[in-house]
Order: structure tokens, then C-alpha cells, then sequence
């Protein structure tokens, strides 16, 4: 009995959890970097001392709204590695669906990847980089596992692979971050012009033997 009525309980927090964190979005989308623990906190219908409670400050609240919005872009990212199509276009595939992600939700990526920019005297001291490094470290880690079952790289291949990963990721964000504050031209071109960079040893890689082809 104690233990089902623990269950119902975890379920229960997990679901208000989730409810905050989608009030949360909805006040980024509006505000971007601008949002602040009191905005979000009257979206959710509650104190700021109960949003606390459950997320301890608002790096807590980046950190899980971080995670959020990782795991659907990387959900995305490799769906596109898995496009049954050729090598290159899957390259592309995979640029774009980062590109489009970030396209698609400005707000949120600017609040993620520059709180900074419109920060409120409360959010003072939030440092940015302690939280945003990982989400980069985690998409390349991720990526380089991607490469090392797939592409044949030799009796390095996971240095090399790594190397890629953690490359690649810090390209597509450097690179994305110019072009959404700029927007010099359309996305598609911008794919283009990245794949061709990576496109060298790429091309001319093999699949490995044992793996799902890249």
C-alpha cells in the first residue's frame, strides 16, 4: 500500500514537473532571454518560492528545460542519420535538422545559449557557460558515437571519431549562431556551404563492416 501510494506520488510530481516546464516554454517563447523566474512562475499559477521548490533556482530551471530541448534535438538529429538516402545527402539531412530546430524557436535557443543578452537584475551572476557547454559536449558525444559504429576510420577511428563529433557539433552551433542573429541568406545555402567543408575524408570513408552504414 506504502509503496503504490509512492508511486502515485512520484507520478504525480513528475506530471507537475512536466506542466511547469511547459509554462516555462511557453513564457521563453515569448520572451526569450528575458524570462524571468516571477514571469514564469504567474504563467504556472503559483508562487515563485514553489518554483523554487522544484527546480532550486533558475540554473535548475535551464538545466531541465536544457535537457528538454536536447533530447528533442537530438531525437531529430538522429532521425536524420538514419534517413534511408545517400551519405551525402544524409550530411546535410542532419545539418539542416539542427539549423531548422533552432530556426523554428529563436526565442528558446536564445535563452539557452544567451541569457545574457536580455538578462533581468535578478538573473544577475547567471553564468551561461557552466550550463551550456554540456548540452554542446553531450550533442558531440553523441554524434561521435554515431560515427565511430559507422564509418570505417581506421585503427584510430575513435580519436578520430570524437575529434569529429565535438568538431562538427562546434561548427553547426558557431556557425547557426551568426546566421540566426544575421540571416545573410537563405538556410539551404547555408546547409550547402557546410556540407562542403565537411564533405573531404567524409566522401571517402568506408562503412564499417559490422556497422548500420553511414
Amino acid at each position: 500500500m506504502e509503496t503504490s501510494q509512492r508511486e502515485e506520488q512520484h507520478k504525480a510530481a513528475e506530471q507537475r514537473r512536466r506542466e511547469l516546464l511547459e509554462a516555462a516554454d511557453r513564457v521563453v517563447l515569448r520572451e526569450g532571454p528575458g524570462a524571468s523566474m516571477n514571469a514564469i512562475a504567474a504563467e504556472a499559477g503559483i508562487t515563485k518560492p514553489i518554483l523554487y521548490r522544484h527546480f532550486g533556482d533558475k540554473g535548475g530551471l535551464y538545466r531541465a528545460l536544457a535537457v528538454r530541448h536536447t533530447d528533442a534535438l537530438l531525437a531529430g538529429l538522429r532521425a536524420a542519420l538514419d534517413a534511408p538516402t545517400n551519405r551525402r545527402e544524409r550530411v546535410e539531412t542532419t545539418l539542416d535538422s539542427y539549423l531548422a530546430a533552432i530556426e523554428a524557436r529563436p526565442q528558446v535557443y536564445r535563452f539557452l545559449m544567451h541569457p545574457a543578452d536580455e538578462g533581468q537584475p535578478s538573473d544577475q551572476g547567471f553564468d551561461v557557460g557552466r550550463h551550456s557547454a554540456p548540452l554542446l559536449r553531450r550533442m558531440g558525444e553523441e554524434l561521435a558515437q554515431v560515427i565511430v559504429e559507422r564509418v570505417d576510420l581506421g585503427p584510430d577511428g575513435e580519436e578520430l571519431a570524437r575529434t569529429w563529433g565535438h568538431g562538427i557539433v562546434g561548427m553547426m552551433h558557431a556557425a547557426g549562431d551568426w546566421w540566426l542573429r544575421e540571416r545573410p541568406f537563405p538556410r539551404e545555402q547555408l546547409v550547402r556551404y557546410l556540407a562542403d567543408l565537411l564533405w573531404g575524408r567524409l566522401a571517402t570513408s568506408g562503412d564499417r563492416a559490422d556497422g548500420p552504414g553511414f
